[in-house]
């Protein structure tokens, strides 16, 4: 069974910086497309950034394009998302996603809390 960790969230001011990371367990990533969510108090969930399974294809959300970059390491099972001027709105839970597209199937992190407050 995959499993999915999230960490480095955190409390920062605004124009501070973070590096989320996203831990997949169980299985290589090399076939998953990683993609990372956030969700803010009383809104719906939305996407981020996605990268592909071979890092070939990259996209970002209008609000946080050239502030998150997206990597990935399929050799650590990682994939990171590099946060910086970041801003009161860019407060959320944030939640990797990973998607298998041979089997369709999906799964979820249990998120890690992203807190922009002076």
């Amino acid at each position: 069974q995959l499993h999915i960790v999230e960490s480095g969230g955190g409390l920062v001011q605004p124009g501070g910086s973070l590096n989320l990371t996203c831990l997949v367990v169980g299985y290589a990533l090399d076939f998953y497309k990683i993609e990372w969510f956030r969700q803010a108090p009383g809104k719906e969930r939305e996407g981020v950034s996605c990268i592909s399974s071979n890092g070939g294809s990259i996209t970002y959300a209008d609000s946080v394009k050239g502030r998150f970059t997206i990597s990935r390491d399929n050799a650590y099972n990682r994939v990171y998302l590099q946060l910086v001027s970041l801003r009161p709105d860019d407060t959320a839970v944030y939640y990797c996603n990973a998607f298998g597209p041979l089997t369709g199937r999906e799964y979820w992190g249990q998120g890690t809390q992203v807190t922009v407050s002076s």
